[in-house]
């Protein structure tokens, strides 16, 4: 955030992500205090933070995908869970190094989602969501049919510690440190991605690719580069997921998963990269309060049922996304947009 009378004199100021020394202070406190939250935070608030980075690299992803370049996918889960299954495949059977099978894994991931990118090419819309939807059913058919000694089928499959040569990554504060490391990395990929010639190619795409293949843009490579990052930034959250839980399974990626992440970007803001991370804070944040306060509502009212707080969840879900879409299209990074450029021409209306 600007103050009044300051302004880029350049192109590269102008998309450059700290601009000034009080924005450059903020960031680093603020990574200070990530660095520090072991520290002062319970083991609750560590393991809710811990899923909140993994999931913030997956919604990231999603939103290089459907937020910068317009390619609708409600499959994003299935290329988390084709991450996360090729990690621990690597992991176990191969015998890989964590710093090894990751990387792999997230690649596997961004194959598994170039196959549905290449379906973009000549759909869009309706007709892209339904193949995103064909690969989360794909994903599931495979897993659940292929022999049990190749992917576990429904008993899963168990993963060992992560280990950085002979470092054992095996306490919840060891991982959220190795998570939160693999999200900041992921992070400033993704804004340098916003901030660069494929970001602005992504950009036009989405508003009118028409307009952007007579203009000289490759619209064909456009679509399916923005399928690999997706998948590759999901693939690398089911990874890092595969070594927090120690165990994959199919029921962790499921199309609900998908449609939390939607509207995770819904919520905060399409084709912004901290929109994605705002939209997983409170999203998250409503998940674990209603987590907590719904044993205690079915104590005091029985006749509620045990399954209140799976239903609470829905209900929150679908009248959040209608709500945002009614009211605040553009999710809570608009808003804040709006109070930044009233900040900057303070005292003056406008």
């Amino acid at each position: 955030m600007d103050p009044a009378g300051v302004f880029a004199t350049s192109f590269a100021k102008d998309q450059a992500l700290i601009r000034t020394r009080s924005q450059a202070v903020a960031l680093g406190l603020f990574i200070l205090a990530l660095f520090a939250l072991p520290l002062y935070g319970d083991v609750r608030t560590v393991a809710v933070m811990t899923s909140m980075l993994i999931t913030g690299v997956v919604v990231v992803g999603l939103q290089i995908n459907t937020g910068m370049a317009g390619q609708i996918n409600i499959g994003q889960a299935a290329f988390m869970g084709a991450g996360a299954y090729a990690t621990a495949l690597l992991a176990t059977k191969g015998q890989l190094p964590f710093w090894l099978a990751l990387p792999i894994g997230g690649a596997c991931a961004a194959l598994f989602g170039l196959v549905f990118g290449l379906a973009a090419v000549r759909i869009k819309g309706f007709y892209l969501a339904l193949t995103t939807i064909a690969a989360q059913i794909l994903f599931h058919f495979l897993v659940l049919n292929l022999p049990g000694s190749w992917m576990g089928g429904s008993n899963g499959i168990n993963v060992d510690p992560a280990q950085i040569f002979e470092f054992l990554i095996d306490t919840d504060n060891r991982m959220y440190y190795l998570c939160l490391v693999v999200t900041l990395i992921m992070v400033a990929g993704a804004y340098g991605v916003a901030r660069s010639r494929h970001g602005r190619i992504f950009t036009a795409v989405r508003d009118d690719d028409v307009a952007s293949g007579m203009m000289g843009i490759n619209v064909v490579r456009t679509k399916a580069l923005a399928f690999l990052l997706g998948a590759f930034y999901a693939g690398i959250g089911g990874g890092l997921w595969t070594y927090y839980v120690r165990f994959v399974s199919i029921d962790q990626f499921t199309m609900i998963h998908s449609i939390w992440f939607i509207a995770m970007i819904i919520v905060g803001g399409m084709g912004s990269v901290t929109g994605a991370l705002i939209g997983v804070f409170v999203i998250r944040l409503v998940q674990e309060t209603i987590t907590g306060v719904g044993p205690s509502l079915v104590e005091q009212f029985p006749f509620l049922g045990g399954d209140i707080i799976f239903a609470a969840m829905n209900i929150f879900l679908g009248g959040i996304i209608a709500a945002f879409l009614i009211f605040e299209p553009r999710g809570l990074m608009h808003r804040w947009n709006i109070v930044k450029r009233s900040y900057r021409v303070w005292p003056y209306p406008y």
